[in-house]
């Protein structure tokens, strides 16, 4: 089974590269044009909500994915793939997700800002840790050797600088960053979602034949994360609306970004990469159920 899984290609190349680098990077670049400085410095009031936040993204949910891989022990190009999962940072459709929640959408957009600032450094840390403290994913580190400098430079082209770029917009354009966020951001992620409908299609004989190998695995992560991001922001006492949040932030990560890594590092490593694009497409599914199921009921706040 696992030589035959590993023996997948998914039918991805360069231009397909070229395609998600460019709309992550529109994505990022929208959400920045939400983005004040004065969104910083409220928060630098008030930061925990932020701190709990970036403590779930970038040290709870790796933690969390190395124990279930242990406990399942899944193939390893498929732990690999959810350890990398686990290291990337909130997926951007999560702002969207959390706006529908009736979540706090200020600290939604506050995290990913934060957040793809300390991915430039957590992201490969991540993957470097964790993927070679468990033994089957180390023997795969060996053979690609990774090099967390250059993953750091694929994060930084993606997030980092069309974050930066779309902050100064907003700084010095106001009102025409305001306008171009109402257009840029439906189409933005309109395109990543035709991205993905798209490679799903042409690669459908692929997913109809494996998705049985991480159908169970991606659910299994996903739910866990979600359950995860809510109590641990429960745990610590923040508001109802702020719980909801964090929970979506956990719960959806940046497959995208997952998907590049995968195929600029690891060569489209079947198991890895079956696992990562099917997160991509559940993920935006979970994550509007648990969205929608939100909105319909009554927004209250949770004290205790």
């Amino acid at each position: 089974m696992i030589e035959n899984i590993d023996n997948i290609r998914i039918n991805f190349d360069t231009d397909n590269l070229w395609v998600v680098n460019l709309t992550l990077a529109l994505i990022m670049f929208g959400v920045a044009l939400d983005i004040k400085m004065t969104d910083f410095t409220n928060l630098l009031k008030s930061p925990k909500p932020v701190i709990v936040g970036i403590i779930s993204q970038f040290l709870l949910i790796p933690l969390v994915t190395f124990l279930l891989v242990n406990i399942i022990n899944p193939a390893p190009s498929i732990a690999l793939g959810m350890i990398i999962v686990a290291a990337c940072p909130g997926g951007n459709i999560s702002n969207f997700m959390s706006k529908l929640a009736g979540g706090n959408a200020a600290l939604s957009i506050s995290l990913t800002a934060f957040a793809s600032v300390a991915s430039l450094i957590m992201t490969p840390l991540n993957i470097a840790i964790w993927a070679n403290m468990y033994p089957p994913t180390s023997t795969i580190l060996e053979r690609v050797a990774l090099n967390p400098l250059e993953v750091t430079k694929i994060v930084l082209l993606i997030l980092g600088i069309p974050l930066v770029l779309g902050m100064l917009v907003k700084y010095y354009y106001s009102n025409f960053a305001s306008k171009l966020s109402k257009i840029l951001k439906p189409i933005s992620i309109l395109i990543f979602l035709a991205f993905i409908v798209g490679a799903f299609y042409k690669n459908l004989d692929v997913f109809t034949n494996h998705i049985h190998h991480v159908m169970f695995l991606v659910i299994l992560h996903n739910a866990v994360l979600f359950v995860v991001g809510f109590y641990f922001a429960r745990l610590n006492k923040l508001a109802y609306n702020d719980q909801k949040t964090l929970s979506i932030e956990t719960g959806i990560q940046n497959a995208g970004l997952g998907l590049m890594l995968v195929f600029t590092f690891f060569g489209g490593l079947g198991g890895t990469a079956l696992l990562v694009a099917f997160w991509a497409i559940w993920d935006i599914l979970s994550g509007l159920v648990v969205a929608f199921s939100w909105s319909s009921r009554s927004h209250k706040i949770i004290t205790s």
